[in-house]
C-alpha cells in the first residue's frame, strides 16, 4: 500500500482534537531539544516552552520524526527521547521521505517544522532564529533550506529574526525576492537574534497579537502564493547578548572557520558553538531568552487566530 499523509504525519490525540475545534494550536521545534542544548537542560527547556504555550490557552505541538513517522505533538516519553536519544538525526524538508522510507527517527529544522506543521493544520509556530544567507554567499552559495520553505508554505513563524552569524541584509533581501511576508513586533528594526536589533530597518510594524491574526485572514482572502508571515519579535533588551561581546567573538569565530576550512552544513553548528564558548555561555541564556518570548507571542497570536 502506498503511504498516505494521514499514515506518514500523525497529530496526537490532543492536537488532533485541538484543530478539529478550532483551539489554539502552537508548533514548536525539536532541533532546540536534540542538538542546541547539552542534557539534561535541553528536556527542561522543552518542558518550560510547551508549558508556556499552555499557560496561555493554547496547545503546544512539538513536531519530530519517530521511527519515520512524523509527530505533531509529543508525548512526554516522545519527548525524552528526542532530548536523550543518541545519533537523532537533525531534518530538513528534503530528508523526510528519506526517514520515512528508513524508519528513521530525527529532530526537525525550521524547514521541516514549517512543511509539517502546516500539511498537519497548524498555522503558528515558535522558534529561535531563522536560517539565511550565509556570509561569503558569492563564492560557496550556501543558503539555508528554510527561505525556500517559507516562500511556498503558509505558517506564521514567530522569530527574532535569523541567526546572527549570516548575512542578514543579503537574508533580508532573499525574502522580499521571494514574497515572504516581514513584520516587526513592536519595532522598527529587524531583530538580530542574540541581539535586541540587527541595525537593519524592518518595513511594517504591528503592535498586537491581532493584528498577525489580521495578517494572517489577508494572506488567506488574497489567495495567490503560499507565502509565510515572520513575525520579528526582539530579545528584550536588557536579555540581548553583550553587543560589543557579540561582535568580538563573531569576528573571532568567523576567522577560525576560515582558518580551519570549515565549510558547507558544518559551519553553523561551529559557529555557534564558537560563540557559546566564547561568550561563556552567554549567547545561549540570550538564545533561551529569545525562544521563550517568542513561544508566548506565538501562543497569544494562536488564540486571537482562533478567535478570527
Amino acid at each position: 500500500m502506498r503511504p498516505t499523509a494521514d499514515s506518514l504525519i500523525r497529530p496526537s490525540d490532543e492536537v488532533a482534537e485541538a484543530l478539529d475545534s478550532g483551539a489554539p494550536v502552537v508548533a514548536l521545534e525539536s532541533t532546540i531539544i536534540s542538538h542546541g542544548l547539552p542534557q539534561p537542560r535541553n528536556l527542561q527547556v522543552a518542558r518550560e516552552l510547551e508549558e508556556i504555550v499552555r499557560s496561555a490557552g493554547a496547545v503546544p505541538a512539538t513536531i519530530a520524526v519517530l521511527d519515520g513517522v512524523a509527530r505533531v505533538g509529543l508525548s512526554e516519553a516522545e519527548l525524552e527521547r528526542i532530548a536523550t536519544e543518541p545519533g537523532l538525526r537533525k531534518l530538513s524538508q528534503r530528508d523526510l521521505p528519506l526517514a520515512s522510507a528508513l524508519k528513521a527517527s530525527g529532530a526537525t529544522t525550521v524547514a521541516a517544522t514549517s512543511f509539517l506543521a502546516a500539511r498537519a493544520g497548524v498555522r503558528v509556530f515558535a522558534t529561535g532564529g531563522l536560517g539565511g544567507v550565509h556570509r561569503g554567499w558569492t563564492v560557496d552559495q550556501d543558503e539555508s533550506a528554510d527561505l525556500d520553505t517559507l516562500a511556498r508554505t503558509r505558517i506564521t513563524v514567530v522569530c527574532a529574526g535569523v541567526k546572527s552569524i549570516l548575512d542578514v541584509p543579503a537574508t533580508l533581501q532573499r525574502l522580499e525576492t521571494r514574497g515572504v511576508t516581514v513584520a516587526g513586533y513592536r519595532t522598527d528594526e529587524f531583530p538580530g537574534f542574540y541581539l535586541h536589533s540587527s541595525g537593519r530597518p524592518v518595513e511594517w510594524r504591528i503592535e498586537k497579537p491581532e493584528d498577525a491574526a489580521a495578517v494572517m485572514r489577508g494572506q488567506d482572502a488574497f489567495g495567490g502564493q503560499e507565502t509565510a508571515l515572520i513575525v520579528a519579535n526582539p530579545v528584550p533588551e536588557d536579555q540581548q547578548l553583550d553587543p560589543a561581546l557579540h561582535d568580538r567573538v563573531l569576528t573571532e569565530a568567523l576567522a577560525a572557520a576560515e582558518s580551519q576550512g570549515v565549510t558547507g552544513q558544518a559551519i553553523t553548528p561551529f559557529l555557534l558553538d564558537y560563540l557559546v564558548r566564547g561568550t561563556g555561555g552567554a549567547s545561549l541564556e540570550a538564545n533561551l531568552a529569545a525562544v521563550r518570548g517568542n513561544t508566548a507571542l506565538a501562543a497569544e497570536i494562536a488564540a486571537a487566530w482562533s478567535r478570527s
